[in-house]
């Protein structure tokens, strides 16, 4: 790892890539967090058991924690976002023909390259918000299939997204859709790779994790997405939803050995960043950029309610070209008209706390 030594008036320090992240004014995604010194530390101690045979004690403390913090009797870790939906997907689904709805701007049915189809051989049925926001029980209603009409691959299984595009979907309409499906014999999953963010507002909740993943029958958090750590997701639920997905995990190629280097730092970020109110840092940070942005004329095409910001350039009439040329010579990276902070571009401003 490169280090370089400095002299200042408090004597001489040695930084590495550990202090500097090159996430730093990169804005594409929050994905793009680096592991701490904290995560880099807590390497030092960790069990080097082999996690496909159940002996990793790391990895069994984090399924633990996340378990208990949802309020759910099990837990899986696995090495991505995307594995996490698609191994919750499969383990919810019995056989076709079963269709998926979903909101038509989700992870799963765009960015997910069809996972549904090949790993489920499910159809999805995408819907768009009535509201422009998050999906609501009456596009529930507009768009699930209850019939036993031979045409149609009939609805099993509602999956969510929370957040999606940053923006929160309130725990009462989780709650409303999980209500109608437990009557209709469906089941909910929430995609919560930014749950954490979610449950941030306006500080963290462990309470709301937990009412939030009390409505549906399982969820999938990211650990890689602003907490920092490098790689991981866990998917928690009944025992035996995480036994099929467990099952499955293996079936792909999805079986960690020293899964603990892993699931440490999954811990830290956890406990250091989202316990630790840093995704806060974020929120606030969107909130004066977005700040900024209204006092130059500009507008939104979602809320900013989390840690994401979506410009509408056409709006405010700035050509796509001339923002992507202007946004290079300013030395940072975005993703077009979407702008995602985390906590590490937060060092810098100050908002009247300890943590700004």
């Amino acid at each position: 790892m490169t280090q370089v030594t400095s002299t200042g008036p408090f004597g001489t320090t040695t930084a590495s890539a550990w202090d500097h992240s090159p996430a730093e004014f990169d804005f594409r995604s929050d994905t793009l967090t680096t592991p701490t010194r904290s995560m880099l530390a807590a390497l030092e101690s960790i069990n080097l058991g082999d996690e496909v045979y159940s002996e990793c004690t790391a990895t069994q403390s984090l399924e633990s924690r996340i378990a208990s913090l949802l309020g759910k009797p099990s837990a899986l870790f696995v090495l991505s976002g995307t594995m996490a939906n698609q191994l919750a997907l499969r383990a919810l689904l019995v056989q076709p023909p079963h269709s998926i709805l979903l909101d038509s701007r989700s992870h799963i049915q765009l960015h997910e390259a069809g996972g549904v189809a090949s790993i489920s051989q499910a159809v999805t049925v995408p819907a768009v918000p009535s509201n422009g926001k998050y999906l609501t029980l009456e596009d529930v209603h507009q768009h699930a299939i209850l019939s036993n009409d031979v045409h149609f691959a009939p609805t099993r299984v509602i999956s969510l997204e929370n957040t999606i595009g940053g923006v929160i979907m309130p725990t009462e309409e989780v709650r409303r859709i999980g209500e109608w499906a437990r009557g209709e014999g469906i089941k909910v999953h929430l995609d919560g790779a930014r749950l954490w963010n979610a449950c941030s507002v306006p500080e963290p909740s462990a309470e709301l994790l937990g009412e939030y993943a009390r409505h549906v029958d399982c969820v999938s958090v990211c650990f890689s997405k602003s907490l920092g750590a490098p790689v991981g997701s866990c998917i928690v639920g009944d025992k035996r939803t995480i036994a099929n997905a467990r099952h499955m995990r293996k079936a792909i190629g999805g079986g960690i050995r020293q899964a603990g280097i892993l699931t440490a730092m999954a811990r830290v970020g956890v406990e250091e960043v989202f316990f630790g109110g840093k995704l806060g840092w974020a929120n606030a940070f969107a909130k004066v950029l977005a700040e900024k942005w209204t006092a130059l004329g500009g507008g939104f095409t979602l809320p900013v309610d989390t840690n994401m910001l979506w410009l509408d350039l056409e709006g405010r009439g700035i050509d796509d070209g001339i923002w992507k040329e202007a946004i290079e010579e300013g030395g940072v990276r975005i993703s077009g008209d979407r702008i995602v902070c985390h906590y590490r571009e937060c060092s810098h401003v100050n908002y009247g706390s300890e943590g700004g």
